[in-house]
This record gives C-alpha cells, sequence and structure tokens, in this order.
C-alpha cells in the first residue's frame, strides 16, 4: 500500500490540569470519529466492499436482501457508552509497541491536527513514466461506433430492472421483451445498442407480436456471457482498455470499483489498477478497465457522488499492481503550534536527511491482538493459536455484533452458534467460523484457508514488517546515521555487504535492510545477529523461512531504511474558520470554484506541505517526523486528542 489509511488525529502533547476540566467537553468530540476508528480493525477485514450509503438514489435496484442488511448493520451498529472510546483505545497498539522509536531530525516537535477534515490529504499516483496523474479533462473520445446520447435515456428504469435481473439471473426468465412505442428502424437500433452496451453478455432480436414490434433481450452463451465483455462488438481500431483518471472522495480504491462495477453492471475483475489509494482522503489514480466506453464511463459523472472520472484514452494494454513510481501528497496540519523556525527545522531535514522508512501503524490493526501476532503464529504452524487469536474477545473499540460473537466463542467453541452472533459475515471472523463449519475443527488449516489468500498474506507480511521496524530501530541506535562496514546495499536487484575499503562510498540513503525469508541476505554487524535472536525468541528459525504450506514461505524483501522525498515544498498559512479549505482541488478547479481568501492574521496557523514518496512508503511516518509525535490512536486519545470532523 503506498498511502496512509488514518483517522482524523490531533497530534498534541500532554495538556496542564487546567486543559483537562473540560474533559466531557473532549469526550464528546472523540466519539464523532468513533466509527471510523472502529472500522481500522487489523481483524474485521471486510473482504467484499459494500456499496457506499452517500450515493444517489439511481443506484442499481434489487441488490441481494442479505447485502443491505449487512451494510445497515455495519452502518448503524454503534453500540456502548459514547464516553468509553478514549478507555477502550487504551488497549491499542502504541508505535513503540511495533518498534517505531526513532527519529532521524533534531528539531523540536510541535502539534497539529492531520486529516481534521479528509480534504486536508490529497493524493496523486505518479505514473511509470514519472506523469502525475491530474483530473483536468471531462471530454470524451468520440468514435462512429459509439451509441448515441439517447442510449442511455431510451429505456424506462422499470425495463433496465427486468434487463438486469435476466442478465444476473435472478428470476427463471429465459428473455425480456420490450415493446418499441414509436416503431422505427432508428428507434429500434437504439433500443438494441442501450440493451447490448447497458447489459453486457445480452443479446437482442426484433420479433412481431399482435401486430406490434417488441426487442426480446436474452442471454448470448450463459453465465459465462457476464464474465466476458462483449468481444464481438468492440472495433478492432479501437484499444481494447479504456484508461481513465478516477478522482475520489472519503472512498478507498476497491470500494470506488465496486460502485463503478454495479452501476455499469459488469464484474469488478474487469477493472485494473497500479496501486490502492487511502480512503479518508481526496485521491486521485488511473484505472482501466476491459472493453467499456468511454462515453458509458463518462455518463456515470452524472449519477455518482464522490467520485469523477475523466482524461478518457484507448489503449491495449491494462494497469499492473506495482508499475507506479510512486504518490505525490498535498497535506494540511491544522492549528499547529510550532514557530517559524520550528517548521523550517523540520521541513529542511525533511528534505535534505528525510525518515526512517518505518512500515505504518495501519499495517498492524488497532485492536488488543495485532496482526502480527496472528502471523507469527502462521509461521509457527500453530493453528489452534491462529484460530484463538482471530476469535477470541479483546477490549477495546469494536462492533456490537462482532463482541456477541467473540463471546458466545469463547462460551462455547460452537462456529454455528458464532456464527449465529454475527449478521455480517464478510468479515475475517466469519469467514473463519465459515470454514470451521465446513471442515471441522481438526482441519483449521482448510478452514482459514477460505478467508481471501490476500487477507491471508497480509498477518504473516504484518509479521515481517514488525520484525523490520525493530531490528532498523536497533541498527539506528547501534550506528546512527551513516553507513558501517556489514550494512548491505543493492546492487541492481542483488544485495550486497558493504566491506571497510568501501564504506565512504555509500551513506545511510543507499542502506537496505532485509524482511527475514529464505532468498534474502542479512548485516554483517550486531544487527544480523539481533535478527536470529529475535526470530528465535519467537519460536523461529531464521535458517527455515519455508512453510510446509507453500503460500506462507517467505522469500523476504530489502527495503530502504531511510526514505527523503521529493519535490518538497511547504507553506504557513491563517485561518479562522476550520471548515474552510486550504487548497483547491482538481475538481474544485475543473468547476472553477476559487480559493477561499485567507486573513493574513488568522486565529489559527496550518502547514501546508507537499512531496513526493516512492511505493510501499508511509506519509504518516514523514509527517511524524516533522511533528516529533506518536501517530497511533491509543497514544492521542490518551493525551486527550480531539477528535472532529
Amino acid at each position: 500500500m503506498e498511502t496512509v489509511e488514518m483517522n482524523s488525529v490531533s497530534l498534541k502533547r500532554p495538556r496542564s490540569e487546567d486543559d483537562l476540566a473540560n474533559a466531557d467537553e473532549v469526550k464528546r468530540q472523540k466519539i464523532l470519529e468513533k466509527s471510523e476508528a472502529g472500522n481500522d480493525s487489523g481483524q474485521s477485514i471486510e473482504i467484499v466492499t459494500e456499496q457506499p450509503k452517500d450515493m444517489k438514489s439511481e443506484i442499481i435496484p434489487n441488490e441481494e436482501s442479505e447485502e443491505q442488511e449487512e451494510e445497515e448493520l455495519e452502518d448503524s451498529d454503534e453500540d456502548g457508552d459514547p464516553e468509553s472510546f478514549a478507555d477502550m483505545m487504551k488497549h491499542g497498539l502504541t508505535e513503540s509497541d511495533v518498534g517505531i522509536t526513532k527519529f532521524v531530525s533534531s528539531h523540536k516537535g510541535f502539534s497539529g491536527i492531520l486529516k481534521e477534515r479528509y480534504s486536508d490529504f490529497v493524493v496523486h499516483e505518479i505514473g511509470k513514466d514519472g506523469r502525475v496523474s491530474h483530473l483536468d479533462d471531462f471530454s470524451v473520445p468520440v468514435d462512429d461506433e459509439d451509441p448515441s446520447e439517447e442510449t442511455f435515456t431510451v429505456l424506462s428504469d422499470e425495463d433496465k430492472q427486468r434487463l438486469e435481473e435476466l442478465q444476473l439471473f435472478k428470476n427463471k426468465e429465459t428473455s425480456v421483451a420490450i415493446e418499441v412505442i414509436e416503431d422505427t428502424k432508428e428507434k429500434r437500433t437504439i433500443i438494441h445498442q442501450a440493451v447490448k452496451s447497458l447489459f453486457p453478455g445480452l443479446e437482442t432480436k426484433t420479433e412481431d407480436r399482435d401486430g406490434k414490434k417488441y426487442i426480446i433481450a436474452y442471454h448470448a452463451a450463459g453465465k459465462k456471457a457476464l464474465a466476458n465483455p462483449r468481444k464481438h462488438s468492440w472495433p478492432k481500431s479501437r484499444g481494447s482498455y479504456c484508461h481513465f483518471v478516477l478522482y475520489k472522495e472519503n472512498k478507498d480504491t476497491m470500494d470506488a470499483i465496486n460502485v463503478l462495477s454495479k452501476f455499469l453492471r459488469v464484474k469488478p475483475n474487469i477493472f485494473s489498477y497500479m496501486g490502492t489509494k487511502d480512503k479518508r482522503a481526496i485521491t486521485v489514480q488511473e484505472i482501466a478497465v476491459l472493453r467499456i466506453t468511454a462515453q458509458r464511463l463518462a455518463h456515470l459523472n452524472k449519477c455518482l457522488m464522490n467520485f469523477k472520472l475523466g482524461n478518457f484514452s484507448y489503449k491495449n494494454h491494462p494497469l499492473k499492481l506495482g508499475e507506479l513510481q510512486g504518490n505525490h501528497f498535498t497535506v494540511v496540519l491544522r492549528n499547529i503550534t510550532g514557530t517559524d523556525d520550528q517548521i523550517e527545522q523540520a521541513m529542511h531535514s525533511l528534505r535534505e536527511i528525510g525518515f526512517i522508512n518505518y512500515y505504518g501503524m495501519q499495517r498492524f490493526g488497532t485492536t488488543a491482538v495485532p496482526t502480527y501476532q496472528i502471523g507469527r503464529a502462521i509461521l509457527q504452524n500453530n493453528w489452534n493459536e491462529v484460530m484463538d487469536l482471530i476469535l477470541k474477545p479483546r477490549p477495546g473499540a469494536e462492533k456490537g455484533y462482532l463482541v456477541k460473537c467473540r463471546e458466545e466463542w469463547a462460551k462455547t467453541k460452537d462456529p454455528a452458534a458464532a456464527l449465529k452472533k454475527l449478521p455480517v459475515k464478510r468479515c475475517v471472523e466469519g469467514q473463519l467460523l465459515r470454514g470451521l463449519l465446513k471442515y471441522g475443527m481438526k482441519n483449521i488449516i482448510s478452514a482459514f484457508g477460505i478467508i481471501p489468500r490476500n487477507n491471508r498474506l497480509m498477518y504473516i507480511h504484518s509479521y515481517q514488517s514488525y520484525v523490520w521496524n525493530n531490528m532498523v530501530s536497533k541498527r539506528i541506535e547501534e550506528y546512527g546515521l551513516r553507513a558501517v562496514p556489514g550494512d548491505l546495499i543493492l546492487k541492481g536487484a542483488t544485495a550486497v555487504h558493504i566491506e571497510e575499503g568501501d564504506v565512504d562510498n555509500y551513506t545511510i540513503h543507499d542502506v537496505v535492510m532485509p524482511l527475514p525469508g529464505f532468498d534474502v541476505i542479512y548485516p554483517k554487524h550486531k544487527i544480523g545477529e539481533a535478527y536470529k535472536e529475535m526470530l528465535v525468541a519467537d519460536n523461529l528459525d531464521i535458517n527455515n523461512m519455508r512453510h510446509k504450506i507453500r503460500d506462507y514461505s517467505l522469500s523476504g524483501a530489502y527495503r530502504k531504511i531511510i526514505i527523503r522525498p521529493q519535490n518538497v515544498n511547504w507553506e504557513v498559512v491563517a485561518y479562522d474558520d476550520p471548515k474552510i479549505p486550504l487548497f483547491t482541488t482538481d475538481l474544485d478547479k475543473l468547476e472553477g470554484k476559487p480559493l477561499p481568501v485567507l486573513p493574513t492574521d488568522g486565529k489559527f496557523r496550518a502547514l501546508k506541505m507537499e512531496f513526493s514518496l516512492p511505493p510501499s512508503t508511509y506519509a504518516t511516518m514523514a509527517i511524524r517526523e516533522v511533528l516529533k509525535m506518536d501517530t497511533s490512536i491509543k497514544n492521542q486519545t490518551q493525551l486527550n486528542t480531539t477528535w472532529l470532523r
């Protein structure tokens, strides 16, 4: 993941007793973000992303009733005393729990509010050609093959519902008949085009019935037709993939793709992208989709909220994960307390030295059971422990139905009984319980295998990240910010040790450290031994990282220990109203919205900062270096963090 998912946190130092007198108001403000903070649980990973509740009413009708129920439960379940949130978060993780302990700069830290508004955090993807993605053009490339605009309006809502039910095999009908009210050849052609373009997999023909003309829609090739967009209807001269820029607000990438696929009535797997982006942010990235016209995509701009699509082009290739060069961030830290000198020192240090390339807090979950503990149990082949860690009760902020499910599991160890307490079954807990029902308590490996592969691998990657963070902190404590003999550097894709005679040829920015695995080497100094000691303490053998289940064998990788951001710029601005935006977005520019006039001497000060980062680095770790503050939710709530909308 290239960017950070983080709720609004006020990064503040401990307050005086006078400040704490207003604790009731502080608690009231904290709970405003309760639902979002609770949803970041490392255990309750959403396997099927829901359709957002704030979409317009044109959304596709007749969704599965179970899916609707689960969405409502996820949105509405906010059990518990509203004043208990800060207390519940005491059981979460702090940075030191996951090895994040060091800073590289010498300036004095200061306070600021990160993501007070999601629009304070803007991410622009940087493509493999180095071009930063921007939404700046809504025009559609038109060719003679495109259907007319009337294609999108000729079918009634009732026709669309019947056709969708036919397309998705939701009823026993084998065809749908649409009467041609104003019978002309042109009108029939438009209806044919509308059905075929809006409902992939359906074919049409014209029939005479009782002196009236009907367009008959039917399945072309059984259930396979829905999975494979129509090949014969796509012009050979046009690239098979429509590439476009997706601008989204407060939605994660998979959420957005699921919504687009529902509106277009296609499978989500025909979309491709280079990287996933934050939810609580404004993000701009490139997406490619197989055999969907720019015209159809542009039409969605009329009925989608929080999304805009533009910069359309046709190409002959999809996008691949990891092909991007990185991301460019525009971040506002509001209500900062630092002096101008502190801010200048902090930002100069970020530009010249950089920050420690730690894995951020969201890598490890927010509940009392960190994801790395589950990963460690998988690597130990301790499947009873894996099951227990995922399902056992734990203190902390969780949905009420999850708490009841865990309590039932602890009391009965009966997967069927625990599942009955869990109306939302697409979380990891629900998947595992269904697996235990199917395969039995003596086959936990197969039961765990029901969870999608990416979610399962997340646990062991979390353990690798935990080891890496701890080892890097030890490396910096032991040797500081200089390259030393025995450190590792990359020559091409190969890691080699720095020899005594070559040490002056390298800086700390060249040094990499390994994530543990069977295909990496380790530093030839104290830290190499520290890796072995840490894994021995976890009952793992650093020389045997192959697992009897191939998916869980770790090959390892190398990661730079210091990242120096590119294109670093900053500005301190004054403002009075915490709700006004402090910069214009791509959409603001397209819509001609002017930037609000800011006072020269406002009540508050904000730090506007811009920087570019390579893939798989965490923007919060750069911001942590600037503020010199622990970015964990637990720490901020204990320091009387103010949670704001």
